[in-house]
């Protein structure tokens, strides 16, 4: 999974104002008590930070994967 891939799944699954506060402000104990944009800055893999926001969140999985229902991330690490 690429930057682009997840700011695109943001946005798709969260809706763009909700998705960007939650990348911005939540809080995962799973990233190290970070935010997802902390992860990302530290050079986490996006792919591991989509799987802990979804987590966290109780994201269905058929519901992680946007409007493209072949997308899939490979499972987290």
């Amino acid at each position: 999974m690429r930057y682009r891939e997840f700011a695109e799944l943001v946005d798709e699954v969260f809706g763009p104002a909700y998705g960007r506060a939650l990348v911005r402000e939540q809080v995962l104990p799973r990233l190290d008590d970070r935010t997802p944009a902390e992860a990302l800055e530290a050079g986490l893999e996006p792919r591991d930070v989509w799987h802990a926001l979804c987590d966290a969140l109780d994201v269905p999985e058929p519901q992680r994967w946007g409007r493209d229902d072949r997308r899939q991330a490979p499972p987290a690490r």
